[in-house]
């Protein structure tokens, strides 16, 4: 199946990355018409509740895909065309600019993505998929302004058959290897583990952990090579509102517990 090499390693972070928030957060979401409204609040530690309001629809055959205004004055853009078929034209504005384009064709993928508001940098991105469960890909990004020339580089892929997915991607001009895994133990349970390998430090653990789909709930829960033990549960209490309650504590300091909650409605 064609995927972009960015997702090629997606499958062990979504059990033990997604969904681990400490914040307080309510997420509400309302279409009108052919427009979706998203309001967010955040409550911070220090009680202090911040809100970002953002809109999603299309025009023609433009995609606004999202429109936010956030409580510091910042603002989000991120918008999307299909010219023809296999091609996508995007644009994405937050405090940086950048100029996309997306091409797929069969179990073809490539990217690129120029910063059009200082014009620093151009990154580009392959990945192919095999039937056989392969997908390899790299990516590349080329500097234009300072010292030119390729700053950064990497390969990646990944495997599955049956129950069982691997990915190995590098980072640092290939000088590190992350390696991820999941084993889908059955329909209800699967494990995942993510590590990082390179020359200084041969063996080190992000984190390991699983998802169960409980009768009542989704639970997550995972350990962190520091020592520290996270879970979460996600629960659809009634159609379209989900509730995630997460917690986080350090082995050798159970004083020090965090939390989370978030409503998504």
């Amino acid at each position: 199946m064609a995927t972009k090499f960015a997702d090629i390693a997606k499958a062990p972070k979504t059990i033990l990355v997604d969904d681990y928030s400490t914040k307080i957060n309510l997420k509400c979401k309302k279409d009108a018409g052919d427009v979706a409204v998203t309001i967010e609040t955040d409550r911070s530690s220090g009680g202090a509740l911040a809100s970002k309001i953002g809109l999603k629809g299309s025009y023609g055959k433009l995609n606004i895909d999202k429109a936010q205004a956030t409580a510091d004055g910042g603002h989000v853009l991120e918008t999307s065309l299909v010219p023809c078929e296999g091609v996508v034209l995007s644009f994405k504005g937050n405090k940086g600019a950048d100029l996309g384009v997306d091409y797929t064709k069969g179990h073809f993928v490539g990217t690129s993505a120029l910063d059009v508001k200082d014009l620093s940098k151009i990154t580009a991105s392959s990945c192919y998929g095999l039937d056989s469960g392969f997908n390899i890909g790299g990516e590349a990004t080329y500097a234009l302004s300072g010292k030119t020339g390729i700053s950064e580089f990497n390969l990646g892929a990944s495997y599955t058959k049956g129950p069982t997915f691997a990915s190995i991607t590098t980072a640092a001009k290939v000088s590190q290897f992350h390696l991820g895994m999941v084993y889908k133990v059955n329909s209800d349970l699967s494990l995942a583990s993510q590590t990082i390998h390179s020359s200084e430090k041969p063996f080190d653990l992000l984190a390991v952990g699983g998802i169960y789909k409980a009768p009542f709930a989704d639970i997550k829960a995972k350990v962190s090579g520091d020592g520290v033990i996270s879970a979460c549960l996600i629960k659809e209490i009634v159609p379209k509102v989900t509730v995630t309650a997460t917690g986080s504590v350090t082995a050798t300091d159970m004083s020090n517990f965090k939390y989370g909650l978030g409503v998504s409605m």
